[in-house]
């Protein structure tokens, strides 16, 4: 599969700890896919197995048709890999790590400026600096301009927001927008459910196995249950009332309000309306006061928290 990515039933184990647990995935060749999962998930040793880094206990993958293990160097040279921890040299500056990378892949700045152009001239005032003196966003950048310098067909990208703030994350995606349409296909992980969204598609990943795979709207579209946001004007003792009823399937707190979702078997006597009374009358007798019960649509996260 020319640009694409492969995995059948691969699986990696640290002595007793198994981080991947016989994983199999196809990337589309300029897919911009996204794994999603907490720490501890597998995620970066799956990226490892697939930019040739770490050799796989079991099972076989490829990149851009090429296998991992008997094609390695040449893989090296068709990939491109951001880490998660900021991994240029830090007493080098943002011209030299360039240059660096370029020389490398035996290539030049000049050479590929125009792919990553859009990127550079939003770090080209600091060039003289330090890399260890940047902030964290724009040592992200800098880090995806020297993992882009030598054109690579597939791009790896572990949890490349980690850490940095708001307004950077969004600026880090809309570049990944425009990479994608210069045909790279992009591998990327992330514990942030709302980044899914910018995805073609993703895999909500846990424990080393992939738990659903598929387009964020088919994703959300799979949730089954009557998801509603609820609060009250004490949290905690809420929550643990929330999970006290009958009728709750799961209920996880979010920012200001916790979700909850009904049991499937509660709506097959009741309306929806009518276990939002029973609640309201079940929370208004557990002495809670100041309540709000709000139907809601279901995000990534509340998804993933409902795959057990």
């Amino acid at each position: 599969m020319e640009n694409g990515i492969n995995i059948e039933g691969v699986s990696k184990g640290y002595g007793k700890v198994q981080a991947l647990r016989g994983l199999s995935l196809t990337v589309r060749p300029g897919e911009l896919f996204g794994l999603i999962g907490p720490d501890g998930a597998g995620k970066t040793t799956l990226f490892r197995i697939l930019t040739t880094l770490l050799l796989a206990d079991q099972g076989r993958a490829t990149v851009c048709g090429r296998d991992v293990v008997q094609e390695m160097m040449r893989i090296r040279q068709l990939v491109g890999y951001m880490p998660g921890r900021f991994s240029l040299y830090p007493d080098l500056s943002v011209e030299e790590n360039l240059r660096f990378f370029a020389t490398v892949f035996q290539t030049t700045v000049e050479e590929n400026m125009d792919l990553i152009r859009d990127i550079y001239v939003q770090i080209e005032s600091f060039r003289k600096r330090r890399a260890g003196k940047l902030s964290g966003g724009m040592k992200q950048k800098l880090a995806l301009c020297c993992a882009m310098i030598h054109r690579p067909e597939v791009l790896f990208l572990d949890e490349p927001t980690t850490g940095v703030d708001p307004v950077s994350r969004v600026e880090f995606w809309d570049m990944l927008d425009q990479l994608k349409t210069q045909g790279i296909t992009i591998l990327v992980s992330t514990p942030y459910m709302d980044e899914a969204s910018r995805c073609d598609r993703i895999a909500l990943m846990r424990d080393g196995q992939l738990l659903s795979v598929g387009t964020p709207s088919a994703i959300r579209s799979s949730y089954t249950h009557s998801l509603w946001a609820v609060r009250s004007a004490a949290m905690y003792p809420l929550l643990k009332d929330l999970r006290a009823f009958p009728a709750t399937f799961s209920c996880f707190a979010f920012g200001d309000t916790h979700h909850l979702a009904f049991r499937e078997e509660a709506l097959k006597n009741k309306t929806e309306d009518q276990l939002k009374e029973e609640l309201t009358a079940y929370l208004v007798e557990k002495k809670h006061t100041d309540l709000l019960l709000t139907k809601i649509e279901p995000g990534i996260e509340d998804c993933f928290m409902s795959l057990r």
